[in-house]
């Protein structure tokens, strides 16, 4: 009975204690903090015009206290804004992909939501280009392509819902540019496939490439690694069929030159 007492009793120590200490250092925070009492436009001030200076961890910090204390108005709506891009240019994809789909949820008729959609996009396609394909020159479709199908959809939202947007041919730009880089990454994935041996697999990838993204240039190295894959399996009009499209839509191939090498990659030379 005495040890039962004495346990609630260091319970409640415990938790009074823990309670303590985190509205001290509550107290300590707020008294540090030096946009106490801060109007709203002050604070959009202070953000806008580091976002203009360039520092951008300081943009968001106080975007951020805006949108906490004041979570209504003009300046909270323009700051949500605003906060998606301080991200972006802050090299945070993915806070200025949340930043701007909570934008886009809250105001889907604010006149600027078109801006959006297509920062949406934007950041998934610098996401998935990365500063790590700089450093190593490693093919776009060597690796994941779900932030190139992210981006995609973003800007095919934008082009959609906002054909006369500033913003829109850009958009369209990019989505040409992507269709090729989804279609090299099927055609890589059919490239391993037939380095290993799994002729099967490589046709079904090839295949899958040629009839999802029919005008990718990409599609040129797929038809001849759905010829090799059929040759391989013994498929002999298969492949005398993928053979023939091949030279009626790349008549010049340097494949058929026998040339193999593959050429400077498009995403190096993207403007």
């Amino acid at each position: 009975m005495i040890l039962r007492l004495l346990r609630r009793i260091l319970t409640v120590f415990v938790a009074l204690s823990v309670g303590w200490l985190m509205a001290a250092c509550g107290m300590l925070d707020d008294k540090n903090d030096e946009t106490k009492g801060w109007s709203a436009q002050k604070l959009y001030a202070e953000a806008r015009s580091n976002l203009d200076s360039r520092n951008y961890e300081k943009a968001i910090s106080y975007y951020q206290k805006l949108e906490g204390r004041y979570p209504y108005g003009r300046f909270a709506q323009q700051a949500q804004m605003e906060l998606a891009y301080a991200y972006y240019k802050d090299k945070d994809p993915p806070g200025a992909i949340t930043a701007a789909e909570r934008f886009i949820k809250n105001h889907p008729n604010h006149p600027n939501v078109d801006y959006l959609y297509y920062l949406k996009g934007v950041a998934n396609f610098n996401d998935d280009l990365g500063i790590m394909g700089f450093v190593s020159g490693q093919d776009m479709s060597e690796r994941d392509p779900k932030a190139a199908r992210d981006a995609f959809d973003a800007f095919k939202e934008l082009v959609v819902k906002f054909p006369d947007s500033k913003y829109t041919p850009d958009a369209v730009e990019r989505m040409k540019y992507l269709v090729n880089a989804l279609a090299a990454s099927e055609i890589h994935v059919a490239r391993y496939y037939l380095t290993r041996g799994a002729y099967v697999a490589a046709a079904n990838r090839a295949q899958y490439a040629l009839k999802t993204y029919p005008t990718a240039p990409a599609n040129e190295e797929g038809l001849l690694l759905l010829v090799k894959a059929y040759d391989a399996l013994g498929m002999k009009d298969l492949r005398a069929d993928a053979e023939r499209v091949m030279l009626k839509n790349f008549p010049d191939s340097k494949y058929l030159r026998g040339g193999g090498g593959r050429e400077k990659s498009w995403w190096q030379i993207w403007n």
